[in-house]
């Protein structure tokens, strides 16, 4: 199991050297906190289609926690539970209207909250394994 969580994690490392300036900045740090919370977090890249041939990195653990998508504009992490994460209003900032997912995107001027990114972390992760839902 260990070489096939290395094997996917180089296969992100690849995909992340592909983005430049800020954009690969700001993916490399946000992995960095996502990794951090939780040393059961597993990641890889899915989704790979004509349109998109490189994939995009998702990160999981007992089910889909997020994933992260290279925008024109922004760096965008989605989480498919996000409306299910009880947090103070604000916390999120895109995909506001949806019943199930909510996104946070990160622009060039963006200071990553390292401290709300890990507690969204740690909700998803608990929505996923159960303990959130009492």
């Amino acid at each position: 199991m260990k070489s096939e969580n290395n094997e996917k994690s180089s296969e992100i490392d690849a995909l992340f050297a592909s983005y430049s300036g800020w954009k690969g900045d700001t993916i490399s740090k946000l992995r960095s906190v996502i990794l951090s919370v939780d040393p059961e977090i597993r990641e890889e890249v899915k989704w790979k289609k004509p349109s998109n041939p490189s994939g995009i990195p998702v990160w999981y653990r007992n089910g889909i926690i997020c994933f992260a998508n290279i925008l024109k504009k922004s760096v965008r992490l989605t989480f498919p539970k996000g409306a299910f994460i009880n947090l103070p209003g604000g916390t999120f900032n895109e995909r506001l209207n949806s019943k199930s997912v909510r996104a946070l995107d990160f622009y060039e001027d963006s200071q990553i909250d390292e401290k709300s990114v890990s507690l969204i972390i740690r909700n998803a992760i608990e929505i996923n394994t159960g303990e959130g839902r009492k």
